[in-house]
C-alpha cells in the first residue's frame, strides 16, 4: 500500500469521525438517571432535574425541543448550573426552551457564557490548562436571563444562600458565582448559610451545594460546610474523549476522574456527593462530541436507610 494510499485513509477516517462527533453525537440527547440517599428516614423522595451548558443560540430548535421535552420527567426541583447562552440573541431561546418547567421550584448559579459571549478557542492549550476568558468578548444579556429565573421564581444562588420546602422537606442552598472567572467569593457563600439556617427553627432536611465550575477550592468549602450534594457543570465531561479511557482536560483543576457522573467528594474528616453534569449543548465554535454525549441528569434524592448516622 502506498504512503498516499494510507494518508488518504487516514483523512478519511478523521473526517468520518469529525463528521459523527458533530452531526450525530453532538445531538444524541439523552438522560443520566442517578439516586442517593441522603434525605432524613421517613422524607418523600425528591425529583431534581439537573440542566447544565445548554449553551443555546437562537437556531438550535431540535436542542429546544429536547429541553422542553424534560417536564415530561415531573422533575419536583430544577438545579441549573449555568453557561445557558451561547449567542448574544439567546436570551428569547432559553426562555423557549425552560417554559414548561414555570411553576417547578428551581435554583440557578451563572456561568462564563452567561456573561461573555463564545469565542473560537485554542484545542492544544485547551488540553493543558483551563481555558482563558477574554472580558473584552461581547457581553451577553445576563439580566435578560436572571429575568427569565425570577419570573419562574427560582432561587439566584451566585454567592449566595436560600431555601426552598419540596415534598415536605426543608431544603437550604449554597452556591457560587462563576469559579472559573474567580467569581466565587466563598466567605460569603458560608456567611449566607449560616444567615438562611438561622432565619428558620425549622430541622434543615438537607443542604445542596450548586456552582457552575467544580474547582477544588469551591468543592472543599461546600463539602467542610456540610453539603449532602453538591451539583455542578462546565467540564463537559471533557467533550471530546477517548473511549474506553475517558476525558483528557476538565477544563479545570478537577481531576479527570471526576469529569462526569456521580461520585463522592471528600476534604477533611467530610464526605459529600458530587454530581457532575457533561452538560446539554457546546460552544457554537466548537460543535463537536466524542465518546461523551450530551446529557440532562435526573437524580431523585432519597431518605437515608434506618440507622444512618
Amino acid at each position: 500500500m502506498s504512503v498516499a494510499h494510507v494518508v488518504g485513509g487516514l483523512v478519511a477516517a478523521g473526517a468520518g469521525v469529525f463528521a459523527y462527533a458533530s452531526v450525530i453525537e453532538r445531538n444524541a440527547f439523552a438522560v443520566r438517571e442517578e439516586s442517593v440517599e441522603v434525605l432524613p428516614h421517613g422524607a418523600e423522595p425528591i425529583r431534581v432535574l439537573h440542566l447544565s451548558d445548554l449553551h443555546l443560540a437562537p437556531w438550535q430548535k431540535r436542542k429546544i425541543s429536547w429541553i422542553r421535552s424534560l417536564a415530561d420527567a415531573k422533575p419536583d426541583l430544577i438545579v441549573a448550573t449555568g453557561d445557558f447562552l451561547g449567542h448574544k440573541d439567546a436570551v428569547p431561546a432559553v426562555r423557549d426552551a425552560l417554559s414548561p418547567f414555570d411553576g417547578i421550584p428551581g435554583v440557578f448559579v451563572h456561568g462564563s457564557n452567561d456573561y461573555f459571549g463564545p469565542h473560537l478557542p485554542n484545542p492544544l492549550t485547551y488540553l493543558w490548562r483551563p481555558s482563558e476568558i477574554d472580558t473584552s468578548r461581547d457581553q451577553l444579556d445576563t439580566a435578560g436571563l436572571e429575568a427569565i429565573y425570577a419570573g419562574f421564581g427560582w432561587v439566584n444562588l451566585n454567592n449566595s444562600a436560600g431555601e426552598l420546602t419540596v415534598n415536605g422537606s426543608r431544603l437550604v442552598f449554597a452556591g457560587t458565582d462563576d469559579p472559573h472567572l474567580g467569581r466565587d467569593r466563598l466567605a460569603e457563600v458560608t456567611t449566607a448559610v449560616e444567615t438562611v439556617i438561622e432565619s428558620n427553627t425549622a430541622a434543615v432536611d438537607g443542604l445542596i451545594g450548586v456552582t457552575h465550575a467544580p474547582y477544588r477550592r469551591v468543592l472543599d468549602s461546600l463539602t467542610n460546610r456540610g453539603a449532602d450534594i453538591v451539583f455542578a457543570g462546565h467540564t463537559h465531561g471533557g467533550q471530546v474523549c477517548v473511549p474506553f479511557l475517558g476525558a483528557l482536560t476538565t477544563n479545570s483543576d478537577l481531576p479527570l476522574a471526576y469529569a462526569r457522573g456521580l461520585s463522592t467528594w471528600s476534604h477533611a474528616d467530610r464526605t459529600t456527593h458530587l454530581n457532575v453534569s457533561a452538560g446539554i449543548g457546546t460552544s457554537i465554535f466548537a460543535p463537536v462530541r466524542f465518546a461523551c454525549p450530551p446529557e440532562a441528569v435526573l437524580v431523585t434524592l432519597l431518605p437515608r436507610p434506618i440507622g444512618y448516622s
